[in-house]
């Protein structure tokens, strides 16, 4: 029986390319404007690609996202503005087809809406630990990872964030009063 060849060290686009979308929801959610996300990301993967050497091998996913929280909340403590939340078009989007689907339509774009609407008032540690594990799938472990937090916090901020995001998920659906 022959031993199999050593497998070749994969390349830079081979180990980061199938995580970008990853890596772009978790900039858009911190940042909260597309166009930051999209340029902290192209400035996270230089900054991923200068320093693949440090790389320890395995899955890049988790790697790459502490990339891109580093460089998002170094922009952020930089004084980067506080976008407003994009209106939405009810022209662009609205259906003319059938009213069934039109309503459900509808429906789903409401409640997606809502939700992101909700995750946006979260403050940014909810926030981030909810766009990683729920989002993104992210394991306990890879989070603390990429926060640079103990396992513990992680299981705490999520907990909490989740309340939070149904607190608020509640009240802009206008089922509770705001206190």
């Amino acid at each position: 029986m022959e031993a199999s060849a050593p497998k070749a060290p994969q390349t830079f686009e081979e180990l980061m390319l199938p995580h970008m979308d990853a890596a772009y929801n978790l900039a858009r959610w911190l940042l909260r404007d597309p166009h930051d996300a999209e340029d902290a990301l192209q400035d996270a993967c230089l900054r991923a690609y200068r320093s693949i050497e440090r790389f320890r091998g395995g899955d890049g996913r988790a790697w790459l996202l502490t990339i891109v929280r580093n460089v998002c909340y170094s922009r952020m403590r930089r004084g980067r503005r506080e976008p407003a939340a994009d209106a939405f078009d009810e022209d662009a989007h609205g259906s003319a087809h059938d009213p069934g689907e039109a309503n459900a339509v509808e429906w789903r774009e409401t409640k997606g809406e809502l939700l992101r609407q909700a995750l946006e008032q979260l403050p940014l540690e909810y926030r981030e630990v909810i766009v990683l594990h729920e989002i993104e799938g992210l394991p306990y472990r890879d989070i603390a990872e990429a926060a640079e937090i103990p396992i513990g916090t992680v299981m705490s901020r999520l907990a909490r964030g989740r309340r939070r995001l149904q607190t608020e998920i509640l009240n802009l659906a206008g089922r509770v009063p705001r206190p």
